[in-house]
Order: C-alpha cells, then sequence, then structure tokens
C-alpha cells in the first residue's frame, strides 16, 4: 500500500477497490480494500499455486485492512467472487506496505 489517497496494489499498481466485509466477520472494519484487477501478476499465478500446492481450484487476491494496513490474501473461488461486493468508500492514507503474505 501507498502513502497516496487511493492506495494501489504493489503486484500490478492498480487502484484497491473497497469491499463490504459479511457482518459475522470480525474484523474491526465494515469494508477491507482488494486489488480487483483479473490481469494482476499476484491474482494469476495465484491459480497455479493453489492447484499445485493444495488441489483446489482457487486463488487470492491482494487484501489490505484500511484500520491497520496489514495485507492478506483474499481467497476467490472464480474470477467474478467478490466483486458483487465493491462499494464505494472514503480511505485515509497509510504508509504501512506489506506484500500479502503468499508467494
Amino acid at each position: 500500500m501507498t502513502t497516496a489517497e487511493h492506495p494501489v496494489c504493489p503486484h500490478c499498481d492498480q487502484e484497491l477497490q473497497a469491499f463490504e466485509l459479511p457482518d459475522s466477520i470480525g474484523f474491526e472494519s465494515e469494508f477491507h480494500l482488494a486489488c480487483f484487477n483479473d490481469e494482476c501478476p499476484y491474482y494469476v499465478r495465484g491459480w497455479k499455486h493453489m492447484e499445485s500446492n493444495y488441489a483446489v481450484k482457487a486463488s487470492y487476491r491482494y487484501r489490505v485492512d484500511p484500520t491497520n494496513g496489514k495485507a492478506s490474501p483474499l481467497a476467490v473461488w472464480s474470477e467474478d467472487a467478490i466483486k458483487d461486493r465493491i462499494i464505494e468508500a472514503s480511505v485515509g492514507e497509510s504508509d504501512q506496505q506489506d506484500n500479502g503474505g503468499c508467494p
């Protein structure tokens, strides 16, 4: 994540988008930020990584918790997974950077 008003993905430099979290998930915020670029190298290589290491048809997207700036993978089971939860949201500045915890 960069110190910009709109954080970007460190893997593809695309602007991160807010997506609504389920109420029961237990995070401090109502939304997280994620890269929904289907050509992002992190997302693209995730399909092969998950298949070869875990024998599952899934991938992950770069995700950031806006309350603490921590990045982690967002598991997805299809190209459209979670895209229906994208929302408009204001995000404050952050100077924290993390590579998402996966290769």
